[in-house]
């Protein structure tokens, strides 16, 4: 099967404008995730699909392949799509474009689920109760073969703080065989996706499964500029 690593990187943020080319200890946030996606030797190719002239401009400085896409362009999976319908593939992996620590392995086990799976993302077991409770952490619901049957910003499946064990933590790398993808961005958001306001809902409305993989990665994404500092620590720890 051939599969890409597409990374959409956007310039324009309301809380962190032009955080693709943060400096995270030496090296630019878009030169690190380009990094831990190549080290993940399963890919055709690694391309980052930009809207801005200065983030190609970094990609191609520190030998990268980036594509330019519309700036009207608001999704990341619609960025990802402008990009993967043009390429002679089977699948492409969306590899979030803030996340400077993503596992190799990580990376490589979501493309090779694609053998099997039409969609396919990464989940990690959670015991925080704050964490349960709050709605920046997004939640997922499983049936016996991995595959999510409902993802939310509430508390799920329910259980208050006495019978509370654990939930499983949505991470937010995707992948998708082509076709799933192309299905995808052919149809409007559902409801249920503008209420979660979670992109992942239109598979399942669509009736395409989407398999979680499971990993001890706790994700450490960037989304203001104090959030560098944390990942540099992280890196010399």
């Amino acid at each position: 099967m051939r599969v890409a690593a597409v990374i959409p990187a956007r310039f324009q943020s309301s809380r962190f404008p032009g955080k693709p080319l943060a400096m995270i200890a030496g090296r630019t946030m878009i030169e690190r995730v380009y990094r831990q996606a190549e080290a993940a030797h399963c890919f055709t190719r690694v391309i980052v699909a930009t809207d801005d002239p200065r983030i190609r401009d970094e990609v191609i400085a520190f030998g990268g392949i980036a594509e330019m896409t519309d700036n009207k362009i608001i999704s990341g999976t619609e960025r990802v799509w402008a990009v993967a319908e043009r390429l002679d593939i089977d699948a492409v992996v969306n590899v979030q474009g803030d996340e400077p620590l993503i596992p190799p392995a990580l990376v490589r086990e979501v493309a090779l689920a694609l053998e099997r799976e039409p969609v396919v993302s990464a989940a990690r077991f959670n015991d925080s109760y704050d964490d349960f409770l709050s709605r920046h952490v997004v939640k997922v619901a499983c049936d016996g073969r991995e595959r999510a049957l409902y993802f939310s910003r509430a508390p799920i499946p329910f259980a208050d703080a006495g019978a509370f064990s654990g939930f499983r933590q949505h991470i937010g790398i995707y992948g998708y065989v082509k076709e799933a993808l192309r299905t995808f961005t052919s149809v409007a958001a559902p409801e249920l996706e503008r209420r979660e306001g979670l992109e992942q809902l239109r598979f399942l409305f669509l009736g395409l499964p989407i398999r979680m993989v499971m990993t001890d990665f706790v994700a450490h994404g960037v989304d203001i500029p104090a959030d560098i500092e944390r990942i540099e620590r992280l890196i010399r720890s």
